[in-house]
């Protein structure tokens, strides 16, 4: 007790004459013209190098300010910088509101196109400004950064780079509109996205605002789950040249160049931003070899016009992990506590699956080859040697997707506004994996290519090579544009209309990667193919499948905004329309060509609105609701197996109610922000293959399932004092189907046709994927001026194994999907801005730690696997029948920047 006294002693007298001889600053940071408040300002008091950022609402406070005169610097990316005096008097606050104005020459152009909201936007949304995105993403895909985000879940699934997912409020990527700019970059066909395509972007990013829910965004994009928005840095006022050198676990090693002209001659500026990126990878074999570049250019015409350029791309290959495996085959300590198998067929499970020598790092998708196999690769039309003398993966990713903006914003009068963008975006590459009869190896806990065996099979087959790598290949092309106008009506009211317009073709088709030691392989699927010659098949060309489908979209909305006195409402209503086509480039239609379908016009269309009020200065309260019918993918449409179209496709119905609050209390010291939804999702689809008694193949298209996605979220901040600051984030879902489904449908028994049934039993189980309830609380310290500390804790519980309700026709079969054990993970990050030595040099220096305690924990699983479930007739619905990704262990991410 007396230790304990005298400590507390000590630090009371360290502490105290802090706070001697001293005052506050306090105030609030807005736009010039607009009043709206400018969150994340840079505020500091000169000379003192003691400062901090303005919160959500614009508020700031400063603690500790020596008494007497000082001058404080208010500071915003293109907003320019401001400096004001003011005397702070002992034990008072002195408050200093502040309005920056816009000098940047394109980011509100930007920030209006993409449907950002603002403090007063009547729905739930998270802004990620740069200082948190370079303080805490380390490099990693940039879903990752979001982690903190209530309700939002991503990994980096089996750990490639750019193999990372995203989940908000219980909904996958598919439901979820990620965004560029104001430019949608979800697949076209399936509304996917695929993060290795947009690897580096990070560095680019300025700001990531995630709308939970149906969204603020008014294009016709699956906002259901929530918007994903990303800006890229705007052209800026500063020029400067920055570098920054970083390494990191698993070899890796990244290197970063940025150059900004400034504004020349108040008319035009640049910037661009070159990234190469190296490493061998913490899972085995998961290697990356990555570029990427961003390009900015800005032309301020006069007053009334200013045109932008973007360019952004990623051309990379990385190595992947891509199948999940049975926790067993990672670790078999884990496996005995979480399988659910009792101890007295433990000894059988582990003997099905033996631990991998690799332990955690183990990947099934690549194994040794011997070095004095010389064979070549074919892909993207040319020939290419290895990425290894050393080993091979069945794996491989390798793509470059270009995206290329060119914006228009004009004000044709002092009422009337338009905001346009018409864009490219490219996309070349694909996948590998096996085609043929492969050598297997079954030594491991799962089963991998055997490349020496079957590089001697083919190398002595009278026949051609019997196994081979072959490539999926996705060629693609999108044009769209993008068109919102924005009228003035009245002091009050403003009006909104637009247009988004895509059409897009993407080649799907399959060739000859690595002929693996034989000189061709022998392929008779093309009805084209008549002779023996054509039936040979040799590097680079087409197997298996040979398609190209296209999507054609159209959309537009209306939108009305009427703000008076404490109050701000909008209502828009949009309508969509799709139309897909395909063709098979190797299946005759009976005819003598090439089979063809296509579907009529699809339409949707969405309606939603809502409202704010702002009670108090430091409360306000909001509610929205809204209706979306959302056309079907193009799986949902047409089997790309033999093109059937489905008759009379439906699409799926959501539903949004939503309500929250914001407040800010404390002179800005703290921010509180919290919402209630309740989401129903109906008519889910899915396509499933079936044959008749004959063995005849032939396609369903099912329709009928619905979900029930509800919750609670909460956001906290405050930064008492200027030396800490606390965030804390808690979301609790309860996400659940609604209905058991009866579908009927066609079938064919020796010819005869007859209605079959098909039932699922889904009542009121939980929907799996992402967990139900998480927690993320972060303290940053800043310590001494220009070092910053922060501990950042994620904890996720009520997480179920993701799982197929379709395939739930048991009606005794009415348990829930494994339920994957709760897990918390902590990461630290630091950076310290060097002193100034030379005017005008800035150095910092970064460390992060990922999962610091070296947690063992699941972060991906599917229930039941039809490949690595270990009987799961005994014990399904556990862990040892589920398969699984484990989280990574401990990593590291380190680096400096110089700015000049």
């Amino acid at each position: 007790m007396k230790k304990i006294v005298l400590f507390l002693v000590v630090i009371t007298m360290l502490i105290l004459p802090l706070y001697a001889q001293a005052g506050k600053v306090a105030g609030r940071v807005t736009i010039e013209g607009t009043g709206e408040p400018l969150a994340n300002a840079a505020v500091l008091v000169v000379g003192l190098e003691k400062g901090t950022y303005t919160q959500p609402n614009g508020t700031f406070s400063i603690a500790d300010v020596p008494i007497g005169i000082v001058e404080v610097q208010f500071r915003y990316m293109g907003y320019g910088t401001k400096s004001m005096k003011i005397e702070v008097k002992e034990n008072e606050t002195s408050i200093l509101n502040v309005k920056l104005s816009v000098k940047s020459i394109n980011i509100e152009g930007i920030k209006i196109v993409s449907d950002r909201a603002k403090i007063e936007t009547p729905i739930a949304f998270t802004d990620v400004e740069k200082e948190e995105i370079t303080s805490s993403l380390g490099s990693r895909d940039i879903p990752l950064v979001l982690t903190t985000t209530p309700s939002v879940y991503s990994t980096g699934q089996g750990g490639g780079a750019g193999d990372a997912r995203l989940n908000i409020r219980g909904f996958n990527q598919r439901n979820v509109a990620v965004m560029i700019n104001g430019v949608p970059i979800n697949d076209m066909e399936n509304g996917w996205v695929y993060w290795s395509n947009w690897d580096g972007l990070g560095d680019a990013t300025s700001s990531i605002q995630v709308q939970r829910g149906l969204s603020a965004v008014n294009l016709a994009v699956p906002s259901i789950g929530g918007t994903m928005n990303m800006i890229t840095d705007p052209t800026k006022m500063d020029k400067g040249v920055f570098f920054k050198q970083e390494y990191g676990s698993g070899g890796f090693e990244k290197n970063t160049m940025a150059a900004n002209s400034g504004l020349v001659d108040d008319k035009y500026a640049f910037s661009f931003n070159v990234t190469r990126k190296t490493g061998d990878g913490v899972i085995d074999a998961t290697w990356t070899d990555a570029w990427s570049y961003y390009l900015a250019s800005s032309y301020n015409i006069n007053d009334n016009n200013r045109i932008e350029f973007y360019a952004a791309g990623a051309p990379q290959r990385h190595g992947q992990n891509t199948y999940m495996q049975n926790m067993a085959a990672y670790n078999h300590d884990y496996a005995t506590d979480n399988s659910g198998v009792p101890t007295s067929d433990l000894d059988d499970y582990f003997d099905d699956f033996n631990e991998s020598k690799a332990g955690m790092f183990y990947n099934e998708n690549w194994n040794v080859v011997d070095n004095s196999y010389k064979g070549k690769q074919s892909w993207n039309g040319q020939l290419h040697d290895r990425y290894s003398d050393t080993f091979l993966n069945e794996r491989e990713n390798y793509y470059h997707k270009p995206q290329i903006n060119l914006n228009w914003f004009t004000k044709l009068n002092e009422k009337f506004d338009i905001y346009s963008i018409v864009y490219y975006s490219g996309g070349k590459g694909g996948g590998s994996g096996t085609f043929g009869s492969m050598v297997w190896d079954y030594s491991g806990p799962s089963r991998v290519v055997n490349f020496n065996s079957t590089i001697a099979v083919n190398d002595t087959s009278s026949t051609g090579s019997l196994g081979i790598l072959r490539n999926s290949v996705n060629n693609q092309w999108t044009i769209g544009a993008i068109s919102k106008a924005y009228y003035q009506v009245t002091d009050s009211f403003k009006s909104s209309f637009g247009i988004d317009l895509r059409t897009a073709e993407i080649e799907h088709y399959r060739e000859v990667r690595d002929l693996l030691g034989g000189d061709y392989i022998r392929f008779e699927g093309n009805d084209f193919d008549t002779t023996d010659e054509d039936y040979t098949k040799t590097l680079g060309d087409r197997i298996d499948y040979n398609n190209t489908n296209t999507v054609d979209w159209f959309g537009g909305y209306l939108q009305g905004e009427y703000a008076v006195g404490k109050s701000n409402s909008y209502a828009m209503f949009g309508l969509s329309s799709v139309k897909y086509s395909f063709t098979d480039h190797f299946a005759d239609n009976g005819e003598g060509e090439e089979l063809f379908s296509e579907t009529e016009w699809i339409l949707g269309y969405q309606g939603k609105g809502g409202s704010s009020y702002q009670l108090t200065d430091n409360l306000g309260i909001f509610g929205n609701a809204g209706y979306v019918s959302k056309c079907p993918i193009f799986d949902e449409v047409i089997d790309d197996y033999d093109g059937t179209v489905a008759e009379n496709p439906e699409n799926e119905k959501f539903t949004d109610f939503e309500i929250g609050f914001n407040f800010t209390g404390l002179n800005g010291l703290l921010n509180v922000k919290g919402d209630i939804y309740y989401t129903n999702w109906l008519d889910q689809a899915k396509t499933q293959g079936i044959s008749d008694s004959l063995g005849n193949e032939g396609i369903l298209f099912i329709r009928g399932m619905d979900s029930r996605h509800a919750g609670i979220e909460l956001e906290l901040n405050s930064q008492p004092i200027s030396l800490v600051r606390f965030d804390l984030s808690v979301s609790k879902g309860d996400w659940i189907y609604t209905n058991d489904l009866t579908a009927t449908y066609k079938n064919w028994y020796e010819g005869v046709e007859v209605i079959d049934t098909l039932e699922c039993y889904v009542k009121d189980l939980k929907v799996g994927d992402a967990p139900q309830t998480q927690l993320a609380f972060a303290t940053t310290f800043f310590p001494v001026s220009g070092l910053s500390a922060k501990a950042s804790y994620k904890y996720f519980t009520d997480f179920y194994a993701s799982w197929d309700p379709f395939s739930r026709q048991d009606p005794t079969d009415t348990s829930e999907s494994w339920e994957i054990p709760s897990y918390g993970v902590l990461d630290l990050h630091f950076s310290y801005k060097l002193p100034t030595i030379v005017n005008g040099l800035e150095m910092e220096a970064f460390t992060h730690i990922f999962n610091v305690l070296d947690e063992i924990y699941v972060q991906d699983a599917v229930d039941n696997s039809a490949y690595n479930a270990w009987d799961k007739d005994a014990y399904p619905h556990t862990g040892s029948a589920a398969e699984v990704f484990f989280g990574l262990p401990r990593t590291f991410n380190a680096g400096v920047s110089v700015k000049f």
